[in-house]
């Protein structure tokens, strides 16, 4: 089991996961002057609005906060394995872990799908259930089916997650969707660095034991399902829930298009609606070669990536099993990792490339050191070794996390960005499923922990060269138009960074009538 990892998800996502960055071209909203209230109409609109929605997202990063405070959560492998429970490694292995990735397989597209329509706080509210049966099961449950609905639950914890990320985007105006996505952000990481080093404490310290530790955690994630039923009710969300501006826009389009074709046949409530039209668009989004390039990163590096922190807790176990709490050291290693995350992801905002001629091989060099690190995990008989090439193999990953969001955020509208990340999420959920039943299932090879690992080395190998490849054949192009055209090519290549997306950028419409940014 893996703490929540919001630096990327989630996790993310992942999708996680992964909203951070993708409203930075908004333009908010002119209101004309007619519809401004005079002074003798008392605080205006605008006056009363700032106070509303800064407490409104100090209240959401304080429950983001308080959900992420989970201390026993790097200890539940450790906790299952311990004579507490008495599961033997392979049953954690081969019949209880594949069960999460199924899990969030199956309840992914409708937690998507449900976030938006029942606008975020129900889908807020069922996580908060789903943890709390996660801990009354982890105490109170002996069985292996058991443990397996353990899982399950897990899968639908972490498939929920995307209700948080996009529920900020609701309590403010576009213009504020960077600096808010940035508040909720923080407060995921401050919550699970603060969780890992006090469950770290708890055991090294305090001598705790695995179930008090979990009654701990049981504790947390009750008061949290308790801030998430005190949480504000969106009255708007992406494709659902439409402002009163969005649908009056969307009746007069409709009104043209009856008046350039009035012996047309109406069409169906369902073929007009935003979700749909989004997904006509996404054919015309495979087209773009940097849209195409990182959503294939997404997809293709964070399967690898989540089955890694999947399945790193029992190869510590394996590696070294400790035979006392005080020898174990999840909560430390998942705070540092988790603290590097943060870092890199924030250092990942300044490097300045020419990321059209330089993304394949940027991708392939963190690929290869990525295999790398797992060929030392799989192989290394010392734990302070494993725990380094983690810490390192996760800090590398979220390195490319934001850049990844930026590089599909800055081409696409709101809407579709977030249809293009779930989407995404979704392929690399079924990928990690596939790779799960062949691998480590026990209806499948069932392979052992350190056999896993080898697995997981040959698949970023493999990436490493079709990244590789790719890079030397875009590389050698630009170059060679270069030469050709005289330096022309250098104008189209200028070194960019990771920064808001201005607001002059003019819009190209697509065919449905939706758009990107040009």
């Amino acid at each position: 089991m893996v703490a929540d990892d919001t630096a990327g998800s989630g996790d993310k996502s992942e999708a996680e996961k992964e909203m951070d960055l993708k409203e930075n071209g908004d333009v908010e909203m002119v209101v004309p002057a007619s519809k401004c209230p005079s002074p003798s109409e008392g605080p205006t609109e605008a006056a009363v609005e700032p106070r509303k929605w800064k407490w409104a997202v100090i209240f959401l990063c304080f429950f983001g906060f308080m959900s992420s405070m989970k201390p026993g959560e790097p200890f539940i492998t450790p906790y299952l394995l311990s004579t507490e429970k008495n599961f033997t490694r392979q049953e954690v292995t081969n019949e209880i872990t594949p069960v999460l990735t199924y899990s969030y397989m199956v309840v992914l597209v409708p937690a998507f799908l449900l976030t938006d329509f029942l606008r975020y706080k129900p889908v807020l509210v069922t996580q908060g259930v789903s943890q709390v049966v996660i801990w009354l099961i982890l105490l109170l449950g002996n069985t292996l089916l058991q443990m397996q609905f353990m899982e399950f639950f897990y899968g639908i914890t972490m498939a929920c997650r995307v209700a948080y990320s996009s529920y900020i985007f609701s309590l403010v105006s576009p213009s504020l969707y960077q600096r808010v996505a940035g508040y909720s952000r923080t407060a995921i990481l401050l919550g699970v660095f603060t969780s890992s080093v006090l469950g770290q404490l708890f055991i090294s310290v305090g001598h705790m034991s695995f179930y008090t530790l979990n009654a701990i955690s049981l504790g947390f994630v009750s008061f949290g399902l308790t801030l998430s039923m005190c949480l504000p009710w969106p009255k708007r969300s992406l494709f659902f829930n439409r402002t009163q501006n969005q649908e009056q826009n969307e009746v007069a389009a409709k009104s043209e298009l009856d008046v350039m074709n009035p012996k047309g046949k109406p069409a169906s409530r369902w073929r007009n609606s935003v979700l749909l039209q989004m997904l006509l668009e996404l054919r015309n989004v495979v087209r773009i070669p940097n849209l195409r390039l990182w959503s294939l990163w997404w997809i293709f590096n964070s399967t690898g990536y989540y089955l890694v922190l999947f399945y790193v807790h029992i190869l510590w176990n394996k590696v070294y099993p400790a035979t006392e709490n005080k020898h174990i050291y999840n909560g430390g290693v998942e705070a540092a990792s988790t603290l590097l995350s943060a870092i890199t992801s924030c250092a990942a905002g300044f490097v300045k490339i020419r990321w059209n001629v330089w993304s394949e091989l940027v991708i392939g060099v963190i690929t290869a050191l990525q295999a790398a690190l797992l060929l030392l995990m799989g192989t290394t008989d010392n734990i302070w070794v494993c725990y380094t090439a983690y810490v390192l193999f996760r800090g590398f990953y979220q390195c490319l996390v934001p850049i990844a969001t930026f590089q599909i955020a800055s081409s696409l509208t709101k809407e579709l960005c977030a249809l293009v990340f779930g989407i995404n999420t979704f392929f690399g959920t079924i990928l990690k499923s596939i790779i799960n039943l062949i691998f480590s299932d026990k209806r499948g090879l069932g392979l052992d922990v350190h056999s896993q690992f080898l697995v997981y080395f040959i698949y970023f190998t493999i990436l490493t060269v079709v990244y590789l490849v790719c890079a030397a054949v875009v590389i050698c192009r630009h170059y060679r138009n270069e030469a050709r055209e005289g330096g022309g090519a250098e104008k189209q290549a200028a070194p960019t960074e990771l920064s808001p997306v201005t607001t002059e950028s003019e819009v190209e419409p697509l065919s449905n009538g939706n758009s990107v940014k040009a």
